[in-house]
């Protein structure tokens, strides 16, 4: 099975907290038709479907260092800090974390959850 964009699919990416599934084209730090990227984790990469130019690609997630439960690179499941990490992980290891982190954390549990579009 082909990709669109070229690349050949080597399986499913699925995060396993806001269950985003997409096909991947490669798991690893350093992704093909790349010259000089090595990426800081082993990551579950697609070819960019939108870009003609074979060196362009995506970066869907990782596994998280401590759980090891596999999260896509949404603000809303996971966030890289020297590793991958998953919120909930985050959240059980706050005072673990930078203060900056801490802050960051803080506001986003202040702030209004999304809504669903469909009603409003």
């Amino acid at each position: 099975m082909e990709a669109s964009a070229g690349g050949t699919v080597r399986g499913m990416f699925t995060c396993e907290l806001c269950g985003l599934a997409t096909p991947f084209t490669y798991f690893g730090q350093k992704p093909p038709n790349t010259r000089a990227i090595v990426l800081l984790e082993e990551s579950y990469v697609l070819k960019d479907p939108f870009s003609h130019d074979r060196e362009k690609f995506i970066v869907l997630g990782s596994s998280c260092t401590v759980c090891h439960k596999v999260v896509c690179v949404g603000t809303e499941c996971s966030l890289f800090y020297t590793k991958r990490f998953c919120l909930p992980c985050v959240r059980e290891n706050l005072d673990q974390f930078p203060q900056q982190i801490q802050a960051e954390l803080a506001k986003k549990k202040s702030a209004p959850l999304h809504t669903d579009p469909a009603k409003r």
